[in-house]
């Protein structure tokens, strides 16, 4: 990638999904996209591991001064005049590392906070099943996602107050915002099985593999890393399977491990399908010729649900906002809902009105 599609990159980064959401990365971003040397130590990945890439060694060195403007790292000095500066020599110091970073790792965001958004659309699909299902998340990285179940959910609304779902008793609360006029909810998930598929599955009890969660998390926010903490304790507990896969090709196979007598639900966010967004959606139509299957999906929507609802043009919304999709297969045939909205952290849900 040349140093100007580099700069480019930062640049809409800076501007779209951290703009209003992340001052310190909006502030980073921004300065780094105009400078060459900043900017040509990204390559050609994401933007986002140059910023993790960077978090990852203020973690690992936490009494430099950088680690002032890194909440999650206890600071509370937010971004100011002598960020940048400080910011730039820091990376630039450990430009070998940082490369060695941004070229070998990949991007995690195993964001608990999703469950807030996904847990409407797989409730509504256990609703539909009428009783128990099993649960299977795709892209699964650490495997949280397969906790939803087993967390509390505070939903606040406009009209009807707060809305309160999940066990009554739990490690782990998460609120989120739901506007627009959802449907009643039921407010307890009964699932019987779980797998998470996963290319490369993170194994959350590894020091290293949890720092570098921690690193993915925008330095900004602190509480979504006290949830990833939370998390990762009860994940220990419960130890669901996670399978190494390709969320395509290891689809059946993942499938096969839960019990055929259980309808199925396929959860997935921020799965980056690209181009095989249409082999993803015919390996779920596959599966759901052999039993029933609920497909609950956050993502934007020309990640994948543009295949089965096509010229919504509705539905593509701002940076970093996603859509909260449910796909239920009956005699072979897709029925596909866009329910509502998501902000990309969790933080709200805008639920759509029906169509047609």
């Amino acid at each position: 990638m040349s140093a100007e599609r580099a700069a480019a990159r930062l640049r809409e980064f800076a501007d779209g999904d951290a703009a209003a959401v992340s001052p310190l990365y909006q502030l980073l971003a921004g300065r780094a996209a105009e400078d060459a040397e900043v900017a040509g130590l990204l390559g050609d990945r994401d933007p986002e591991l140059l910023f993790a890439a960077a978090h990852r060694l203020v973690q690992a060195d936490p009494i430099h001064p950088l680690s002032a403007y890194y909440a999650t790292l206890g600071g509370a000095s937010g971004p100011d005049d002598g960020t940048w500066p400080l910011w730039r020599q820091f990376v630039l110091e450990r430009a070998d590392r940082v490369r060695e970073l941004v070229a070998n790792r990949s991007l995690r965001t195993d964001d608990v906070r999703k469950a807030a958004l996904l847990y409407p659309a797989v409730a509504l699909a256990a609703k539909q099943a009428r009783g128990p299902v099993a649960l299977l998340t795709v892209g699964s990285c650490a495997g949280f996602l397969l906790l939803m179940d087993k967390f509390g959910y505070r939903y606040q609304t406009g009209a009807a107050g707060q809305f309160v779902a999940g066990p009554a008793k739990t490690p782990l609360g998460l609120h989120c915002v739901l506007g627009g006029d959802p449907p009643a909810l039921p407010k307890k998930l009964a699932v019987k099985a779980k797998v998470g598929l996963d290319r490369a599955p993170v194994d959350a009890d590894d020091p290293d593999e949890f720092a570098w969660l921690e690193a993915c998390v925008w330095a900004d926010q602190p509480e979504r890393v006290r949830w990833l903490g939370v998390a990762a304790t009860m994940l220990a507990k419960e130890a669901p399977e996670l399978v190494a896969g390709d969320p395509v090709d290891g689809l059946a196979e993942a499938a096969g491990r839960l019990p055929e007598e259980l309808p199925l639900v396929v959860v997935n966010s921020g799965l980056r399908l690209g181009e095989r967004a249409g082999d993803y959606v015919a390996a779920l139509g596959k599966l759901a010729a052999g039993r029933p299957l609920w497909w609950a999906s956050d993502e934007p929507y020309d990640s994948a649900l543009h295949v089965l609802m096509p010229g919504r043009d509705d539905l593509p919304g701002e940076p970093g906002e996603g859509v909260l999709g449910l796909v239920r297969w009956s005699d072979g045939h897709p029925q596909a809902q866009a329910l509502a909205r998501t902000g990309r952290h969790g933080q709200r849900l805008e639920w759509l009105p029906p169509t047609g």
